[in-house]
């Protein structure tokens, strides 16, 4: 099973060389799911919305898309009474939604409050959605969470909660974005696996190329994941991190 996660595009202020190949690159990999975790605009404009649905419309089906810190009106009247509203309009009528195809549920949380500037959050309402979402999900199911924050390594309200639920509900794979740098890491007793997409789009690099991370879930159980990298020659394989089924 392979699932695609992409995250910071940044359309605004995005390299036109990234946007014109990702969709290709990702496509070619043949995903069974698309996952985008958030940052998907600079500054949540319209036209800027308008940029990522045309994007999101090239990549491959099905897709489940959550919002980021910068899919939110930064000064206006609009972050008070309307924060989502564009990301429901050109993304995703659901901000926390649920993808449900042949041996994979996933659930998308949206973790931007519109009281905080950056740093995120997640509900006793969202915890307890973890648990009924997931923890139900058929046995034999690789249960998947996908949220911009990353629950290990940025400033989260409710991180306890939300791990307790993905204890509870036996969460395979945490997918988030956010801080610009891939990562990959598992829980205390190897699972779930946490992986952090890098930079897909944006100009607003930190330190690494521009990546999205293709994810390898295997029959034995095992968990395989690979950055795709964009270089001078075009996407390619950099880091390879590989999770044994025993381990899993």
């Amino acid at each position: 099973m392979i699932i695609a996660h992409v995250s910071d595009l940044h359309l605004g202020a995005h390299s036109p060389e990234a946007v014109d190949s990702l969709a290709a690159d990702v496509t070619a990999a043949r995903p069974v799911l698309t996952v985008v975790t958030g940052d998907h605009t600079m500054r949540a404009r319209t036209r800027e919305f308008r940029q990522v649905r045309e994007l999101l419309d090239r990549l491959p089906d099905p897709l489940l898309a959550v919002t980021g810190n910068h899919d939110v009106p930064l000064l206006s009247a609009r972050r008070l009474f309307d924060p989502y509203g564009r990301h429901q309009r050109w993304i995703d009528a659901d901000l926390d939604p649920v993808r449900r195809i042949p041996g994979l549920t996933a659930l998308g949380l949206q973790s931007m409050p519109r009281w905080r500037w950056k740093d995120g959050r997640v509900t006793p309402r969202q915890a307890a959605m973890v648990v009924r979402v997931l923890g139900e999900a058929p046995p034999d199911d690789v249960r998947l969470l996908a949220l911009h924050h990353p629950p290990l390594a940025s400033p989260l309200l409710g991180r306890r909660r939300l791990l307790g639920a993905v204890r509870a509900a036996r969460v395979d794979l945490v997918l988030a974005g956010h801080t610009h740098v891939p990562d990959v890491r598992t829980g205390v007793r190897s699972r779930p696996v946490f992986v952090v997409a890098g930079t897909a789009t944006s100009r607003r690099v930190r330190g690494t190329p521009r990546s999205w991370s293709l994810i390898t879930v295997e029959r034995s159980g095992g968990v395989v994941v690979r950055e795709r990298q964009l270089g001078s020659g075009g996407w390619h394989t950099a880091r390879i991190v590989t999770f044994s089924a025993a381990g899993f």
